[in-house]
């Protein structure tokens, strides 16, 4: 299968998470393609998507919206897995939640299934800003992210996929 995983990342986090989902499909042989979800043109080429973003403020980057907006009818007719990042700590990550534009995304791409994904926060790394906003939430810095989680469930999606070719009869 060749697999487009398409992602919104701010500060860098959510495309780490990417980068460890398309090394777990391509282990499991598929043909894996990394990219940010604003540079991606067509869908044509690929046989399954897997499309990540960064939630900040409750919702989804503009770009991982606008990609489903671009490509709903082709997402709609091809296997679709989606996943969040964003909830930050370790016991009990917050915010608690979907984000609030979840249903909306599952529809329009008739997604198989959607993960949340504690994220990370490094204050280095941000805008006055957004330093500022994390100040005021009491958004606890640190790298929150489940390794392990993260390639389950991707090896989940390859189980999913149809058999390849070389594993074939």
């Amino acid at each position: 299968m060749r697999v487009l995983i398409a992602v919104a990342s701010r500060h860098g986090s959510t495309y780490e998470i990417a980068e460890v989902i398309a090394a777990e499909l391509r282990a499991a042989g598929d043909v894996v393609d990394l990219r940010a979800a604003a540079d991606v043109d067509s869908l044509e080429a690929y046989d399954a998507v897997v499309l990540g973003s960064a939630v900040y403020m409750g919702k989804w980057l503009p770009e991982a919206r606008q990609f489903v907006t671009r490509h709903r009818a082709r997402l709609a007719a091809m296997p679709v897995w989606l996943f969040s990042s964003g909830p930050l700590g370790h016991d009990d990550p917050k915010p608690v939640g979907d984000p609030a534009d979840l249903d909306d995304l599952l529809q329009s791409t008739q997604a198989r299934g959607h993960r949340i994904f504690a994220g990370k926060l490094d204050m280095r790394g941000l805008s006055i800003g957004e330093r500022l906003i994390a100040r005021m939430v009491k958004a606890p810095e640190g790298d929150f992210r489940d390794w392990d989680a993260i390639r389950a469930w991707a090896r989940e999606i390859a189980t999913e996929l149809p058999a390849h070719p070389a594993s074939a009869g």
